[in-house]
C-alpha cells in the first residue's frame, strides 16, 4: 500500500471514530474537524479542493461546527475569495495546556 493510500486510510479512519463520537456530526463535518485537527486542511477553499467538494457545501457546514460550543473558531475570512481560515477550538478539559486531566 503507498503512502497517499495509508494516509488516505488513516483519515477516513478518523473520521469514522469522530462520527462514532459524536453522531449528530455529518460525514462532512467530521472529515472538516479531522482535516483541522491533523493540519491536512484549515481554511474552506483547500479543503473543497483537497476533497473535490464544493466550496458552498464546506461553507454551510462550517457555519454549524463553529457555532458557540461547535468543535471549530473562525480564525480569519476573506471577502473577496470568500475563504474561510478556522482552527479546532480547545475546549475538552482533557486536552489542556499542561497535560492535567
Amino acid at each position: 500500500m503507498s503512502g497517499d493510500a495509508e494516509a488516505a486510510d488513516r483519515f477516513l479512519s478518523r473520521v469514522a471514530e469522530r462520527q462514532a463520537r459524536e453522531p449528530a456530526l455529518s460525514g462532512l463535518q467530521a472529515g472538516l474537524v479531522v482535516a483541522a485537527e491533523e493540519g491536512i486542511a484549515t481554511d474552506s477553499r483547500s479543503f473543497a479542493r483537497i476533497f473535490d467538494v464544493a466550496h458552498a457545501l464546506v461553507l454551510r457546514e462550517l457555519n454549524d461546527l463553529t457555532e458557540p460550543g461547535g468543535p471549530l473558531e473562525i480564525i480569519r475570512r476573506d471577502a473577496r475569495t470568500m475563504r474561510v481560515h478556522y482552527a479546532v477550538r480547545n475546549t475538552d478539559p482533557d486536552r489542556s495546556v499542561t497535560g492535567n486531566p
